[in-house]
């Protein structure tokens, strides 16, 4: 149930976040009390919202947020505490970023293994086309708690989607929550085909790759909504919310509530 002193248009975005965070938990892309998804509250460019440090994806609800500022502090009374890479990374991108209203960050085994590849994701499968020439790389430099770390992040991401941080995982950009999630589903497959495809190739020969003029051509198609192609996760969220519905479970907190 909506607290009272929440706008209802803060509460949409607290339940879609907190839907964000069990759907992430249910591909099993959750690192334990790790990672962080945040989403900048409705008419607040200063703000956003952000996982309570301690608790698990699946356990995230819309109540438990905690809506911090660009300089880390709690914008409100909160029990809970937020992960000081958490701030260190979301702080600078919304601060940089005026089309990152929510920004998703996790360490997939899949995602880690790529970033790590000189070129990152490649052109081999259909899943991969949405981000070809569109992904950005940042550097390892450690665990990212060094406040001089946002600026080369804001630097390195550039105006794109997706950006793989080197050998740490990947940070998904969206104008919405939908966005950012399908744009993390649609990297985490292509990347789980890349190294099969990769293992394969060992001893199966050679990886067949489309030529540039195609692969440019299927990117602008997704990014240009070609034919009934829509913004990614427009048409998927609600059967995403209904899915959330079907699997709650009894023992456990809502994610609406």
């Amino acid at each position: 149930m909506k607290p009272s002193h929440i706008a209802d248009s803060e509460w949409k975005a607290r339940v879609d976040l907190a839907a964000c965070y069990r759907l992430v938990a249910q591909l099993g892309l959750d690192d334990m009390i790790y990672n962080h998804i945040s989403l900048r509250v409705p008419g607040h460019h200063d703000q956003f919202l952000i996982n309570p440090y301690g608790l698990m994806f699946e356990e995230i609800t819309a109540s438990s947020l905690v809506k911090i500022d660009l300089q880390g502090r709690k914008a409100e009374p909160s029990p809970h505490e937020v992960n000081v890479a958490a701030f260190v990374i979301h702080g600078a991108i919304h601060q940089g970023r005026e089309d990152a209203a929510c920004v998703l960050h996790t360490h997939s085994d899949a995602t880690i293994a790529v970033s790590a590849q000189l070129s990152g994701l490649l052109p081999l499968s259909q899943f991969a086309m949405r981000f070809y020439q569109r992904q950005a790389f940042h550097d390892y430099e450690g665990v990212a708690i060094d406040l001089d770390e946002q600026a080369r992040l804001v630097r390195d991401f550039g105006a794109h989607p997706v950006m793989l941080m080197r050998n740490h995982g990947i940070l998904t950009l969206g104008r919405t929550v939908a966005e950012a999630f399908m744009l993390l589903y649609g990297f985490e497959r292509a990347a789980r085909i890349q190294l099969r495809m990769q293992a394969a190739a060992a001893s199966a020969g050679p990886i067949v790759a489309p030529p540039h003029a195609v692969c440019e051509h299927a990117a602008r198609q997704f990014w240009e909504q070609h034919g009934d192609i829509l913004v990614a996760g427009e048409r998927e969220w609600p059967g995403l919310l209904r899915k959330l519905e079907r699997d709650a479970s009894p023992s456990v907190p809502r994610f609406d509530s």
